[in-house]
């Protein structure tokens, strides 16, 4: 067994830097090109390279995402994207075409190469067949079992990675690879612009019946054919490093910093609290770790294949929504308990705000003045991105997502 790698995703620079700064091992993202994301804002070049800088200094990798499954026109913009990635010191490509494969090979022969859960590998001689192609590491489909898993890492060298996803949204077709949201919008899943009609509301209609619709209902929001339930392996870490599981994912590149931040700290806590007690056989993860799970936007929570065949049960409706992100702590708190903080979502004096530190666990404070840049008393914080001198009760560290129960 080894010590297993917590890989957390950054859409943007702002959830970039709240992966390292909640202790990520290694961040995926993507450039402008060949990402499977395009909602998200993503990188150009320079930011890249600035961000590749940030990880290495933290001794942390960085992943680039040229997963989508591309065109012939798209291939000749491919050479110059792959060297100017490699110079800006990406430590891996995650890949799901092979003529992508050999490109990268060509032409940034040093960079690792890391086969996305977009290639399906759900076999051991899926996986051998990449490793001697010169894959370093292999992103198994999210339809395996842990047993499956398991089988598959006695079968191939220890030299080969084992990435697997084990937090965040699911899709609903095998690997990723889905037609519905180019039948029904033109947009490309394959190419990173899926337009997310799984997650839509769908109604029965009968031809005889115009203008009339038939929910199916689940809940009172209509009913969701294609909407599976979001993953959370947060209290199966043991089980994973056990199956030989190199590198926990988590999902979530079109997703906020608040989710980033709070995401990879469970992991992180949870990875290093099993590892110092793994001789443990009674060892289970700490309810404050997987309550902190409970505090970002969510459908419910399932694990997906990895213990067997999910069933209609993993079919579910809308958001969970306990939590809301309100500031980020710019400088930590003085003597006085006075930080400064930029505003995200609005709150009041006299608010119970709820603090994640970047390192430990969550606590209560309670917002006793708010000063704006102008040493001016407001009694409340209702503009984005505003800067705010912010008077507590407690002491808040520099760097803490603050929050507010719904």
């Amino acid at each position: 067994m080894s010590k297993p790698e917590v890989l957390s995703p950054a859409g943007d620079i702002e959830s970039f830097d709240t992966a390292l700064r909640f202790k990520a091992d290694a961040v995926y993202l993507a450039g402008k090109s060949f990402g499977m994301r395009t909602a998200s804002k993503n990188f150009s070049f320079e930011e890249l390279k600035t961000s590749c800088e940030k990880a290495h200094a933290l001794k942390k990798r960085v992943y680039l995402t040229c997963n989508t499954l591309p065109r012939n026109a798209d291939l000749p913009h491919m050479p110059a994207f792959l060297q100017q990635a490699a110079d800006c010191g990406v430590d891996a490509f995650i890949i799901a075409d092979l003529g992508v494969f050999e490109m990268a090979k060509r032409y940034a022969p040093h960079v690792e190469r890391h086969i996305s859960t977009q290639g399906g590998i759900i076999n051991y001689e899926s996986a051998l067949a990449w490793y001697n192609l010169g894959a370093k590491r292999v992103v198994l489909a999210r339809e395996m079992r842990l047993d499956e898993i398991a089988e598959l890492r006695a079968k191939i060298p220890d030299e080969l990675e084992i990435e697997c996803f084990v937090h965040g949204a699911m899709c609903v077709s095998f690997s990723g690879r889905c037609l519905i949201s180019s039948f029904m919008t033109g947009r490309d899943a394959n190419r990173g612009d899926c337009a997310q009609p799984c997650r839509w509301k769908y109604h029965l209609y009968e031809e005889n019946r115009e203008g009339q619709f038939f929910p199916v209902e689940e809940d009172d929001k209509g009913t969701y054919l294609y909407n599976s339930r979001d993953l959370c392996m947060i209290e199966h870490i043991p089980e994973l490093v056990q199956a030989g599981v190199n590198s926990l994912k988590i999902e979530g590149r079109a997703k906020t910093y608040y989710y980033t931040g709070v995401t990879t700290n469970a992991y992180r806590h949870a990875v290093d609290e099993y590892w110092d007690h793994r001789e443990d056989p009674d060892y289970h993860v700490s309810p404050w770790i997987v309550e902190e799970l409970e505090k970002i936007s969510h459908r419910a929570y399932s694990t997906g294949f990895f213990f067997g065949e999910p069933g209609q049960e993993t079919v579910n409706g809308g958001y969970i929504r306990r939590y809301n992100a309100v500031a980020v702590c710019e400088e930590g708190s003085n003597e006085d308990n006075v930080c400064v903080i930029t505003q995200r979502n609005k709150f009041l004096v006299g608010d119970t705000l709820d603090i994640l530190p970047p390192d430990g666990f969550s606590y209560e404070v309670k917002c006793l003045s708010l000063r704006n840049e102008e040493g001016e008393e407001v009694p409340s914080a209702p503009h984005p991105m505003q800067r705010l001198s912010m008077t507590t009760d407690r002491e808040i560290p520099a760097g803490s997502v603050i929050r507010k129960r719904n």
